[in-house]
């Protein structure tokens, strides 16, 4: 099937939309005369987007939501449909950054994790796609993670969870493309956003690498969330299926596809350094 070439009018829902990746998304559609609904789970975040949105002249709503929540999600898309009657680009972007070695990483974390990163991208689909199938055609952008495509130490949860997300996408995209609904799996490294500062982390005794430490190596290293945006908007009037962002995420990908062993052999050095 054919990208979509132009997104003047174009109805685009973006999760997680208050700041980094879905803020940049929100924005830059908002460029290309797009008509927006926003969500995200952090009112004050939200409605200084919105207002950023509605300055430079945006159609636009927004909703706070925990995508985690299927009652929520389900609100999201009525509230879409009765505010613009369509969808026709839903961005799956919400998503949390909790880390710690396996061994300890408490199970209730864990379902948090999953709950947000996987079932909020589970829900999403499945409350919008109906619409996208009746309406005849649109695209489903699910941000997932270099982490999706590569295990990374000390992120076994949220790596788990990014992997769920990028098996989901790949088959959903073999089974939507009869419909004209094109499914992209945006695979971003290290990217400059609140997900490591908003995030929590569970240290083992002796640690070298901890939360403090990843924050300034995002601030330090971080690539700024506009060029995950510019994938997006790229991937979807190409309708490319996984779309990694970034040197790092590119190099990480083609290192395990190469050599299952070669990438062992960096995760083990990882695990040297933090712990």
């Amino acid at each position: 099937m054919q990208g979509i070439d132009s997104f003047q009018d174009k109805v685009v829902v973006v999760t997680g939309a208050g700041s980094g990746i879905g803020r940049a998304i929100a924005h830059l559609f908002s460029e290309h005369q797009a008509k927006l609904v926003i969500a995200d789970m952090n009112s004050a975040r939200l409605s200084q987007v919105e207002e950023e949105l509605r300055a430079r002249g945006t159609q636009v709503v927004a909703q706070v939501i925990d995508v985690s929540d299927l009652e929520q999600v389900t609100a999201l898309t009525k509230y879409t449909l009765d505010s613009y009657d369509r969808v026709d680009i839903l961005v799956n972007n919400a998503g949390i950054g909790w880390g710690g070695p396996s061994d300890i990483f408490p199970l209730e974390d864990f379902f948090k994790v999953m709950a947000v990163n996987f079932w909020g991208v589970i829900y999403g689909v499945q409350c919008f796609l109906p619409a996208l199938k009746q309406q005849g055609g649109g695209h489903i952008v699910n941000i997932c993670s270099s982490a999706g495509l590569n295990g990374t130490v000390a992120l076994g949860a949220y790596s788990a969870s990014k992997h769920a997300v990028a098996g989901y996408s790949e088959v959903l995209r073999a089974e939507l493309n009869r419909f004209n609904i094109g499914v992209t799996a945006i695979c971003p490294g290290i990217i400059k956003t609140n997900i490591v500062q908003d995030g929590k982390s569970t240290l083992a005794p002796g640690m070298r690498f901890g939360h403090k430490e990843m924050i300034d190596f995002y601030k330090k290293w971080g690539w700024p969330p506009e060029k995950v945006a510019r994938a997006v908007l790229k991937a979807v009037k190409k309708n490319k299926g996984v779309v990694p962002v970034g040197p790092e995420a590119w190099i990480f990908w083609y290192m395990k596809r190469i050599s299952q062993s070669l990438w062992e052999t960096y995760l083990r050095l990882n695990v040297r350094i933090g712990f």
